[in-house]
């Protein structure tokens, strides 16, 4: 019979307490946080390509990779003294339960929209009661790359409705941006181009969050897609007897149409 997750969690702490006390395992032994955060961020990300696998097994062994990195934390923090995990849980039920007052009060929502401007003003009064300003964007992490942030930050901005209508009067920004890149181009102007460069980024960004598309995950696909048509090509050209290396540009290009054309084909 399966035990408990309460029992199996409980396991989990006591073997981490084991393997972090002496005589345990060296290798645990000497970690640190910040020796730990490369391991946390690739186990997130390892998540994440389990979700878009679909596969439920992968998925399960990817967050229980995942948690063990909380777990590893959280005892690091008990050995220093600062806190465990019964006072991390705690916090963090605490906060689900304040959270969510159209859940476990009396208030009452109708929308997902609703649901995030009322988190949102719970967050703000929160931070007004510790006696720390809070601006209403603050929250995502500069860590995050790029395209995900620059989605989140302006989700954020959008819940007090500074934003745009639509994706497409989004797009007349976008546009607009790339025109002064041009500019900036054409006066060969390196500063300015790689500031106008990242207001294009933006502007995208927008467009694609108000079109209800992942930036992120819009230019994964196209990475990948440029990879599959790259290795396309190189093969193309092996079964010829010839490499990307030693042919001219127009005939990579005409390699690389045609790697195009097959795939439509298919």
């Amino acid at each position: 019979m399966t035990q408990s997750p309460g029992a199996q969690f409980e396991r989990l702490l006591e073997i981490m307490r084991r393997l972090r006390e002496p005589g345990g395992c060296p290798w645990d032994r000497e970690q640190t946080r910040a020796s730990l955060k490369p391991f946390l961020v690739e186990e997130t990300y390892e998540v994440l390509e389990a979700i878009e696998s679909g596969e439920a097994e992968a998925l399960r062994e990817e967050l229980g990779d995942l948690l063990l990195q909380v777990v590893f934390h959280a005892q690091i923090a008990a050995e220093r003294g600062e806190f465990d995990m019964a006072a991390l849980l705690a916090r963090l039920v605490d906060k689900m339960i304040s959270r969510h007052p159209h859940v476990f009060g009396e208030t009452t929502l109708g929308t997902p929209g609703e649901a995030l401007a009322q988190w949102e003003a719970i967050k703000q009064r929160e931070a007004h009661e510790a006696g720390r300003r809070r601006s209403v964007i603050d929250g995502v992490p500069r860590a995050l790359p790029s395209l995900l942030r620059a989605q989140r930050i302006t989700s954020k901005a959008a819940r007090v409705n500074f934003d745009w209508p639509d994706a497409r009067a989004a797009w007349s920004k976008v546009e607009e941006e790339c025109r002064e890149a041009a500019d900036a181009l054409a006066a060969d102007d390196r500063a300015r181009l790689q500031d106008e460069l990242g207001d294009v980024l933006f502007s995208l960004v927008n467009v694609a969050r108000l079109a209800s598309i992942d930036a992120e995950e819009a230019l994964q696909g196209a990475i990948e897609k440029f990879r599959r048509r790259f290795t396309g090509m190189e093969d193309d050209l092996s079964a010829r007897g010839k490499s990307v290396g030693s042919v001219s540009q127009a005939e990579l290009e005409r390699s690389w149409e045609a790697v195009k054309a097959q795939e439509r084909g298919r």
